[in-house]
């Protein structure tokens, strides 16, 4: 039995639900282990949002991804072309901000040393 694209859409969303969880418990594994390592709460927490906003983002992409899906595959209406560009912009701009939080620069910047021939 073919796979249909409403399904399709569907395991996307999860897999991206399911990569936002695990990074959660990655990242409070990490933090825990970290912190009885080292004894410090601030470079842990440092490394806990560092990971949790990694997976933040990789969710969003798998998100994305399934709403394009639904949207253009499964239900092509204006108003669901609105909404969809409209999430698309929110998280664009979330993925943004995030980026600029986890590295220091917007993701259009080349790091320092990228610039050196």
């Amino acid at each position: 039995m073919p796979i249909t694209l409403h399904e399709l859409a569907n395991g996307i969303e999860y897999l991206g639900i399911g990569i936002l969880l695990l990074s959660v418990l990655i990242g409070l594994v990490l933090f825990a282990r970290d912190l009885l390592q080292t004894r410090q709460l601030e470079p842990a927490y440092h490394a806990l949002r560092q990971q949790l906003g990694r997976g933040i983002l990789l969710s969003l992409e798998f998100l994305i991804i399934s709403d394009i899906i639904y949207t253009i595959a499964i239900e092509l209406t204006l108003d669901n072309l609105l909404k969809l560009g409209l999430v698309v912009l929110i998280r664009t701009f979330l993925s943004f901000t995030m980026e600029l939080e986890l590295t220091g620069r917007w993701p259009w910047q080349k790091e320092a040393n990228e610039n050196k021939p």
